[in-house]
């Protein structure tokens, strides 16, 4: 059965062999820009190159994570298959050379038809691999007419599943470059490193090379050269500036000498073990799409090295080439995948899955070839991986085996291989923190193994990051991992921003795209700051009468840190300095002296600060790198209420400065402020980690009707200086509930609520938090609390929050995650003042403030559906429910699950006199 082009397996016709990404002093014309374009042969109009076509008025995106949005049926595609012309006239430079030239596309999604000039020049395939076309006997002086017919569906889709947008267009640059006869057609450094002699050696393939600083001139090709260097690393990313050239064109080349081997079931770079503290990296711009703007890519390097990231995947595709030049400058390890993914042969049983077709077999072979050729110069990149959740099959294997031979100095990571026949690391996504831990003891595989994706930041999370890091910390052969993932897929739309289904796509994964450490506009989430907290490159802590200083450093030292410390009583400052720490080399630490402090009255804490001692090229001198606080001195107590004050009987009980319905027992008013409750609350709006796994969290909370909780009085008893409310809480339909009683006493302008729940019957779920609800006056719309913060914590995400006196606005408080759930949950809150009305912890509680309730962030599904209502609402929690990332991984561990058992908790309002 013939078939069209677009249905063809081969990886398409035309062009040149793959090389090197790079420029020269070699003339080159940008094409990007205004082009004329038409969908589906409708009307010419004009869109801007690069860029997607969905996103300029012309169809919508569509979400899908797994499912391809099309019948199964490879080669074939649907007939009604989205087509967009695009024509661009030019001229060339007056003093355009009259030499050889190729035009080039660093990427078309999915499959591009070319013609220059009325001559047809080939077929693309592989939409984020780069493709050459020989053009030069084609250009004319003026008047040139490219003409590109992009295609939405072809074979490559097949090969193109990679959780993501499905948007089609000449989404990054096209280049017309002159190569000069006799130019530098292709190169490769190899600029190793032996961290025994500290000698690098340099070799070029290719063309000769010249290095300034190093003394090397005109080294011809095949010849090595030997000598003293500092060698690169994602710590210390030296790079030497040089030229590979021939006598007509010059290539400016950036060289970082390292070596990485693997030793013992152990990877090692320079010499040194190393801990991959990772995120994945999908491009993406809400405005824009995978057509990230320079700017953008440099945005997401400097966020990512303020926030202690050490490492990028490159999910599911190699990036535009300027981002591994920013990670070769800034320092970043990367793992540099290749444009593979078959992942919805998995709903198929992987019958008719592509990767052990024989026929397939180029296409797989010629992505592979076409990425490592482009990156082979780059320092950063330390392994190749072969794609992702394509299963297994020979066409992997052949790439793998394409790899090794063309490339020895990199190891081949692919995360399908599950038996370790192809690779040379061991690589797992969302294994358990328990699985983790038993690979380590096993040292499966005997190889260095990595969790190419963990700890899944999908909305309020992720949870369980801690335990993660210990076990890297425990094990040699465990060597860290990649978040998934870096950047929310949020889309620019109506004053939100979308997900899967905003645009009526009749097939979408929703808000799975929603799943990143900043927001889609690359504001950082609460869990990028976790995260930064939690791999640190430097930890310290107290020891008895000493500050411990620990590097976490794989190669560095300590010594471009500055040390300084605080010392606060109640969240005050009373004392600061600088802490004189001696050298501390990679992975060894020191124990510095507590320095001298005079006494002060209140809970005391030290807090310890590494900052940056002067300004790197992605962060101020100041920046703080890593903190640690140390408890000195223990918190005063809350002076107790006794209950001195007599229950006022009327048309309303009075006790002290509160007012109560006399047939409900709910406080009415506080002082001069009307109030309803508190009372007990068992209810968040469920978080994606809530809602995701097998067997969700929600699931079990909705049907147990925790949701819609009702309260029975079953007593109000009126005592001579105390109230006692007797209530029953449980959800219809079901015999289990809650016994809360709430115990009220007064003095003075002081009323403390004690609070006593018991567990009725058997309770069939873990409980989403446990504590108390009332609704405020809107005018009370500022906070300050001393206790954790300044931003959100939970109880397995909390690392970040240090003890102080912290102070916000109820707006502030919210975190506008894309998909509105709950969020905001300060925690371990000595005081709390809303307003003018102080609240007393015994000792602590966590409280969430916010103008809406919790079943109007439960309905929300964008930011902007969340109106504020003429409340503030308050929760003072003894405890919430943990996250853990169980939207796509392991659930909250058990010592972070909130179950259902007997519990006291007390607070004290004193509302203004």
């Amino acid at each position: 059965m013939s078939h069209s082009y677009i249905e063809e397996i081969d990886p398409g016709t035309g062009a040149l062999p793959p090389r090197a990404f790079f420029t020269s002093d070699a003339a080159s014309l940008s094409l990007n820009g205004t082009w004329d374009f038409r969908l589906d042969e409708g009307d010419w109009g004009t869109i801007t190159v690069p860029g997607h076509w969905q996103l300029q008025g012309h169809g919508s995106p569509a979400y899908t994570n797994v499912r391809y949005p099309f019948p199964v049926e490879p080669p074939f595609v649907p007939s009604e298959n989205p087509t967009g012309d695009h024509r661009l006239t030019f001229d060339l430079p007056a003093d355009w050379p009259d030499e050889p030239a190729v035009l080039r596309f660093d990427g078309i999604d999915s499959c591009g038809r070319i013609w220059l000039n009325d001559v047809e020049l080939g077929i693309t395939r592989g939409s984020r691999l780069p493709t050459e076309f020989e053009v030069g006997h084609l250009l004319r002086p003026s008047g040139n007419v490219l003409v590109v017919r992009v295609h939405q569906w072809s074979s490559g889709s097949y090969l193109e599943d990679q959780d993501m947008w499905w948007m089609s267009g000449i989404f990054r640059a096209v280049s017309l470059l002159s190569r000069p006869r006799g130019g530098v057609a292709d190169y490769q450094i190899h600029a190793s490193y032996d961290h025994v002699t500290g000698l690098g050696t340099l070799e070029v393939a290719g063309a000769m090379v010249t290095v300034p600083e190093l003394e090397v001139h005109d080294l011809l090709p095949g010849r090595s050269f030997s000598l003293p260097v500092e060698p690169w690393s994602a710590e210390n990313p030296r790079l030497y500036d040089g030229v590979v050239h021939t006598d007509v064109e010059r290539v400016p080349v950036r060289i970082g000498f390292r070596t990485v081997a693997i030793e013992d079931g152990v990877l090692t770079i320079n010499g040194a073990r190393v801990v991959f503290r990772g995120v994945n990296r999908h491009e993406h711009h809400p405005e824009f799409g995978r057509a990230v703007p320079r700017e953008f890519a440099l945005a997401d390097v400097l966020l990512m090295k303020q926030h202690n990231v050490n490492a990028v995947r490159t999910s599911h595709y190699p990036p535009d080439p300027y981002f591994l030049e920013l990670c070769d400058e800034y320092g970043l390890w990367v793992i540099d995948e290749c444009d593979l993914e078959t992942h919805g042969f998995e709903k198929l049983d992987w019958a008719g899955n592509p990767s052990d077709d024989p026929r397939w077999a180029e296409s797989y072979v010629d992505r592979m070839r076409r990425m490592v050729e482009r990156d082979k110069n780059h320092p950063s990149i330390v392994l190749w991986s072969l794609g992702n959740e394509s299963h297994t099959g020979r066409n992997l294997s052949a790439m793998a085996e394409w790899t090794r031979d063309r490339d020895p100095s990199r190891p081949v990571h692919y995360e399908g291989d599950f038996d370790c026949e192809y690779v040379d690391v061991y690589s797992r996504m969302y294994a358990s923190h328990e699985e983790v831990d038993q690979i380590g003891q096993d040292k499966t595989h005997g190889m260095p193994f990595v969790l190419c994706e963990f700890a899944h930041a999908m909305g309020n999370g992720p949870g369980g990051m801690l335990e993660y890091r210990e076990l890297f910390e425990r094990y040699p052969t465990v060597q860290g991992g990649f978040i998934w993932e870096w950047i929310d897929h949020g889309l620019e739309r109506d004053g939100h921003f979308a997900y899967g289904g905003d645009f009526g796509e009749p097939l979408h994964d929703g808000n799975f795209v929603i799943d990143g450490l900043v927001f889609p506009d690359r504001t950082p989430s609460p869990g990028l700051l976790e995260f930064a907290k939690v791999f640190e490159p430097v930890r310290i802590t107290g020891t008895g009468q000493h500050i411990r200083i620990a590097s976490l450093y794989d190669h560095g030292s300590l010594d471009h840190l500055r040390f300084d410390w605080v010392y606060e009583a109640d969240g005050i400052e009373v004392a600061s300095g600088a802490l004189d720490v001696p050298a501390v080399a990679a992975g060894q630490h020191a124990d510095v002296p507590l320095p001298e402090l005079t006494a002060a009255t209140g809970e005391g804490w030290l807090t310890v600060r590494a900052s940056l001692a002067e300004a790197t090229s992605w962060a101020d001198a100041g920046h703080v790198v890593a903190w640690g606080q140390i408890s000195l001195a223990r918190a005063n107590t809350v002076t107790p209420i006794s209950g001195v004050e007599l229950v006022g009987l009327g048309d309303v009980l009075w006790l002290g400065p509160g007012e109560f319905d006399p047939a409900t027992g709910l406080l009415t008013r506080l002082g001069e402020y009307p109030v309803e409750g508190p009372r007990l609350d068992l209810w968040r709006a469920p978080t994606d980690n809530d809602r995701g796994s097998d067997q969700p969290e929600e699931r079990a909370w909705r049907e147990a009707g925790l949701h819609r909780l009702q309260h029975r009085v079953i007593e109000v008893d009126v005592r001579e200086t105390a109230l006692v409310v007797r209530t029953r809480v449980a959800p219809p339909s079901w015999a289990f509930g809650m016994l809360a009683d709430y115990h009220w006493t007064a003095d003075g302008n002081r009323l403390r609520l004690h609070l006593d729940v018991t567990p009725d019957g058997d309770w069939p779920c873990a409980l989403p938090r446990l504590g108390l609800r009332m609704a405020l006056p809107a005018a009370l719309d500022t906070v300050e609390w001393f206790g954790a913060g300044p931003g959100e914590a939970y109880a397995d995400s909390r690392q970040t929050a240090r003890i102080g006196r912290f102070s916000s606005t109820v707006d502030a408080l919210q975190t506008p995650y894309v998909f509105p759930q709950e969020n905001g949950n300060r925690a371990n809150a000595r005081w709390l003042r809303i307003g003018d009305l102080r609240i007393e912890g015994e000792p602590v509680f966590d409280f969430t403030a916010r103008r809406w309730t919790s079943e109007d962030l439960d309905a929300a599904r964008h930011t902007d559906d969340l109106k504020p209502r003429d409340h503030v609402y308050l929760n003072l929690d003894l405890a919430q429910h943990g996250l853990g990332t169980a939207s796509c991984g392991p659930g909250v561990l058990p010592q972070h699950r909130l179950h259902a058992q007997k519990a006291s908790f007390a607070v004290t309002f004193a509302p203004p006199a």
